[in-house]
């Protein structure tokens, strides 16, 4: 399948890249709001100084708002693999869905389609696809529990989950430092970051630390 020709709803909310920064991330967004109008009204209002390069609707409609050349407004305070700026780093995507129910599959397809042209226009690995809860933990949490991240991995459109079994004994300092690895760098005490870990990772699990927690990290 070919990608979609997005509609282009263009936003006001948007600058250069700074130092000269390319993409080489794409972070993944859900809206939190009750309906693809009103997110579309929100992103392109100068007013509240957020954006998106896209919007994808729950039937799969997607929108441009700002061009991948640009710097768009969607990622805020965080970093990943100690980068900060994450806005002139990145291509940011937003997705019609409130947080508390499963990603419609016409919107799946829709994302994983342009996941594909993304990736191949700038070159970016699937370990560049992240969710906004990564790059700012205790922060955000989306694209939340729900978001079927093993669909993507299984594509080559994002990371798998480390699939090797750990071994030693569980420790905070075990997980930061494989955590550090793949890629998880901002600022955050270890149970704010074994829960942001597990959002991507893990989403069922409870309760305390343990070895497959290490072990679900993807490899360096």
């Amino acid at each position: 399948m070919t990608e979609q020709l997005p509609l282009q709803r263009p936003s006001p909310n948007f600058g250069p890249r700074r130092d000269g920064l390319s993409p080489h991330l794409v972070v993944i967004h859900y809206t939190a709001m009750t309906s693809a109008d009103a997110a579309l009204e929100r992103l392109c209002d100068p007013r509240y100084e957020v954006s998106a390069h896209y919007l994808i609707g729950c039937t799969g409609t997607l929108w441009q708002l700002v061009s991948e050349e640009m710097r768009a407004w969607h990622a805020g305070a965080g970093e990943w693999g100690g980068l900060g700026d994450i806005n002139s780093r990145s291509i940011g995507i937003e997705l019609d869905n409130p947080g508390t129910h499963p990603f419609p599959e016409p919107q799946m397809q829709a994302l994983e389609l342009l996941l594909q042209g993304i990736l191949n226009r700038w070159i970016i690995p699937p370990q560049g696809v992240i969710g906004h809860s990564d790059m700012a933990p205790g922060r955000k949490i989306d694209p939340g529990p729900r978001f079927d991240w093993t669909r993507l991995s299984r594509q080559g459109l994002a990371a798998p989950s480390g699939k090797h079994t750990f071994t030693k004994q569980p420790t905070w300092e075990a997980l930061r430092t494989r955590a550090t690895q793949a890629g998880y760098s901002a600022p955050c005490d270890d149970q704010t970051l074994l829960d942001t870990i597990r959002l991507r990772h893990r989403p069922q699990a409870t309760g305390p630390l343990c070895a497959t927690d290490i072990a679900s990290l993807p490899d360096a």
